[in-house]
Protein backbone atom coordinates (compact mmCIF):
# COMPACT_ATOMS: atom_id res chain seq x y z
CA UNK A 1 0.00 0.00 0.00
CA UNK A 2 0.94 3.46 -0.78
CA UNK A 3 2.15 5.52 2.31
CA UNK A 4 -0.41 8.48 1.45
CA UNK A 5 -3.35 5.71 2.09
CA UNK A 6 -2.04 5.36 5.97
CA UNK A 7 -1.98 9.56 6.25
CA UNK A 8 -5.56 10.91 7.26
CA UNK A 9 -6.94 13.63 4.88
CA UNK A 10 -6.07 17.06 6.40
CA UNK A 11 -9.47 19.41 6.75
CA UNK A 12 -9.67 22.34 5.26
CA UNK A 13 -8.76 24.15 8.69
CA UNK A 14 -6.40 22.32 9.45
CA UNK A 15 -4.50 23.06 5.88
CA UNK A 16 -5.38 27.25 7.06
CA UNK A 17 -4.12 26.72 10.00
CA UNK A 18 -0.96 25.43 8.95
CA UNK A 19 0.01 27.83 5.90
CA UNK A 20 -1.52 30.68 8.71
CA UNK A 21 1.40 29.79 11.08
CA UNK A 22 4.26 29.41 8.39
CA UNK A 23 3.33 32.95 6.96
CA UNK A 24 3.44 34.49 10.55
CA UNK A 25 6.72 32.50 11.42
CA UNK A 26 7.98 33.81 7.84
CA UNK A 27 6.77 37.47 8.55
CA UNK A 28 8.27 37.15 11.90
CA UNK A 29 11.92 36.17 10.67
CA UNK A 30 11.88 38.69 8.13
CA UNK A 31 11.20 41.57 10.85
CA UNK A 32 14.63 39.79 12.94
CA UNK A 33 17.67 42.21 12.10
CA UNK A 34 20.46 40.72 10.24
CA UNK A 35 23.22 38.79 12.59
CA UNK A 36 26.22 41.47 12.91
CA UNK A 37 29.05 39.83 10.69
CA UNK A 38 32.07 39.99 12.93
CA UNK A 39 35.27 40.61 10.51
CA UNK A 40 38.02 38.40 11.89
CA UNK A 41 40.17 40.32 14.14
CA UNK A 42 43.25 38.05 14.57
CA UNK A 43 43.73 38.40 10.95
CA UNK A 44 46.46 41.33 9.59
CA UNK A 45 47.12 42.79 6.56
CA UNK A 46 49.61 41.17 4.55
CA UNK A 47 53.22 42.14 4.04
CA UNK A 48 53.16 44.58 1.08
CA UNK A 49 55.67 45.03 -1.24
CA UNK A 50 56.65 49.09 -2.34
CA UNK A 51 54.73 50.02 -5.37
CA UNK A 52 57.56 51.47 -7.12
CA UNK A 53 59.12 47.60 -7.62
CA UNK A 54 55.69 46.07 -8.60
CA UNK A 55 55.59 45.41 -12.58
CA UNK A 56 53.51 42.97 -14.58
CA UNK A 57 54.94 39.52 -12.62
CA UNK A 58 54.37 40.85 -9.22
CA UNK A 59 51.92 39.35 -6.88
CA UNK A 60 48.90 41.98 -6.71
CA UNK A 61 47.21 39.46 -4.29
CA UNK A 62 47.62 41.12 -1.36
CA UNK A 63 46.77 44.35 -2.69
CA UNK A 64 42.98 42.81 -2.48
CA UNK A 65 42.82 42.10 0.95
CA UNK A 66 40.10 43.66 3.30
CA UNK A 67 42.70 45.26 5.54
CA UNK A 68 44.68 46.81 3.17
CA UNK A 69 43.92 50.88 2.63
CA UNK A 70 41.58 51.82 -0.23
CA UNK A 71 43.92 54.18 -1.51
CA UNK A 72 46.51 51.48 -1.39
CA UNK A 73 44.56 49.26 -3.21
CA UNK A 74 43.89 51.86 -5.81
CA UNK A 75 47.02 52.67 -6.38
CA UNK A 76 48.29 49.46 -6.84
CA UNK A 77 45.42 48.52 -9.54
CA UNK A 78 46.38 51.65 -11.47
CA UNK A 79 50.15 50.80 -11.45
CA UNK A 80 48.98 47.13 -12.73
CA UNK A 81 46.41 48.03 -15.43
CA UNK A 82 49.22 51.19 -16.43
CA UNK A 83 51.31 48.42 -17.86
CA UNK A 84 51.18 48.09 -22.12
CA UNK A 85 50.73 44.58 -21.54
CA UNK A 86 47.26 45.89 -20.77
CA UNK A 87 47.27 49.00 -22.69
CA UNK A 88 46.43 47.22 -26.37
CA UNK A 89 43.43 48.46 -28.18
CA UNK A 90 41.13 45.66 -29.20
CA UNK A 91 40.85 44.95 -32.69
CA UNK A 92 36.91 44.24 -32.66
CA UNK A 93 36.33 48.33 -31.37
CA UNK A 94 35.24 50.03 -34.24
CA UNK A 95 35.77 53.17 -32.69
CA UNK A 96 39.33 53.37 -32.59
CA UNK A 97 40.07 54.06 -36.01
CA UNK A 98 40.43 58.23 -37.11
CA UNK A 99 38.25 58.39 -40.22
CA UNK A 100 38.50 61.75 -40.47
CA UNK A 101 42.10 60.86 -42.63
CA UNK A 102 42.04 58.90 -45.73
CA UNK A 103 44.24 56.54 -47.48
CA UNK A 104 45.56 57.84 -50.38
CA UNK A 105 44.41 55.52 -53.81
CA UNK A 106 46.49 53.01 -54.72
CA UNK A 107 47.67 53.59 -58.85
CA UNK A 108 46.23 50.62 -59.63
CA UNK A 109 42.76 51.89 -58.70
CA UNK A 110 43.44 55.56 -60.10
CA UNK A 111 44.70 53.53 -63.81
CA UNK A 112 41.03 51.63 -63.23
CA UNK A 113 38.80 55.03 -62.62
CA UNK A 114 40.58 56.48 -65.56
CA UNK A 115 40.00 53.76 -67.75
CA UNK A 116 35.92 53.93 -66.78
CA UNK A 117 36.21 57.69 -67.82
CA UNK A 118 37.36 56.85 -71.33
CA UNK A 119 34.45 53.99 -71.52
CA UNK A 120 31.89 56.12 -70.17
CA UNK A 121 33.66 59.26 -72.38
CA UNK A 122 30.98 58.38 -75.14
CA UNK A 123 28.26 59.14 -73.02
CA UNK A 124 29.20 63.00 -72.77
CA UNK A 125 26.66 64.83 -74.91
CA UNK A 126 27.54 68.26 -76.31
CA UNK A 127 25.34 71.22 -76.38
CA UNK A 128 25.03 70.47 -80.41
CA UNK A 129 24.31 67.21 -79.72
CA UNK A 130 21.31 68.23 -76.80
CA UNK A 131 19.86 70.36 -79.34
CA UNK A 132 19.46 68.22 -82.02
CA UNK A 133 17.97 65.34 -79.20
CA UNK A 134 15.62 67.87 -77.55
CA UNK A 135 14.62 68.63 -81.83
CA UNK A 136 13.53 64.44 -82.41
CA UNK A 137 10.79 63.57 -82.21
CA UNK A 138 10.67 60.09 -80.05
CA UNK A 139 11.05 57.28 -82.47
CA UNK A 140 13.93 59.24 -84.02
CA UNK A 141 15.80 60.16 -80.61
CA UNK A 142 15.67 55.92 -80.01
CA UNK A 143 17.29 55.30 -83.43
CA UNK A 144 19.67 58.25 -83.21
CA UNK A 145 20.46 56.51 -79.55
CA UNK A 146 20.45 52.77 -81.15
CA UNK A 147 22.99 53.94 -84.03
CA UNK A 148 25.26 55.98 -81.33
CA UNK A 149 25.45 52.53 -79.11
CA UNK A 150 26.19 50.72 -82.05
CA UNK A 151 28.96 52.98 -83.28
CA UNK A 152 30.64 52.97 -80.20
CA UNK A 153 30.32 49.27 -79.17
CA UNK A 154 32.25 49.16 -82.64
CA UNK A 155 34.79 51.47 -81.65
CA UNK A 156 35.67 49.67 -78.53
CA UNK A 157 35.93 46.69 -79.80
CA UNK A 158 38.12 47.93 -82.72
CA UNK A 159 40.18 49.81 -79.93
CA UNK A 160 40.70 46.36 -78.02
CA UNK A 161 42.03 44.40 -81.24
CA UNK A 162 45.34 44.29 -82.41
CA UNK A 163 45.67 46.82 -85.50
CA UNK A 164 46.00 44.07 -88.17
CA UNK A 165 42.66 42.35 -86.99
CA UNK A 166 40.88 45.97 -86.82
CA UNK A 167 41.58 46.40 -90.48
CA UNK A 168 40.95 43.07 -91.87
CA UNK A 169 37.53 43.51 -90.02
CA UNK A 170 36.77 47.07 -91.35
CA UNK A 171 36.26 45.22 -95.07
CA UNK A 172 36.63 46.52 -98.40
CA UNK A 173 37.55 50.57 -99.29
CA UNK A 174 33.79 51.64 -99.83
CA UNK A 175 33.38 51.92 -103.38
CA UNK A 176 32.57 55.88 -104.45
CA UNK A 177 30.30 54.84 -107.69
CA UNK A 178 29.79 51.93 -110.42
CA UNK A 179 32.49 53.40 -112.50
CA UNK A 180 34.90 52.68 -109.76
CA UNK A 181 34.13 48.73 -109.04
CA UNK A 182 35.12 47.82 -112.86
CA UNK A 183 36.26 50.06 -115.66
CA UNK A 184 35.05 48.23 -118.31
CA UNK A 185 31.15 48.01 -116.69
CA UNK A 186 31.00 51.64 -117.51
CA UNK A 187 31.56 50.36 -121.49
CA UNK A 188 29.80 47.57 -121.46
CA UNK A 189 26.60 49.51 -119.99
CA UNK A 190 26.73 52.09 -122.65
Amino acid sequence: MAESEHKPAESPEEFLSRWSRRKRDAREEALKPPAPVTPATTEEAPKLPPLEELGIDSDYRGFLHPKVDETLRRAALKKMFSDPHFNVMDGLDVYIDDYSISDPLPASMLAELKQAQKILGWAKETDEEAQKRRAMTPEQEMGAQAAAEAAALAKEEAEALPPVVAEDMAGPEPIANESDKDPGASSRTA
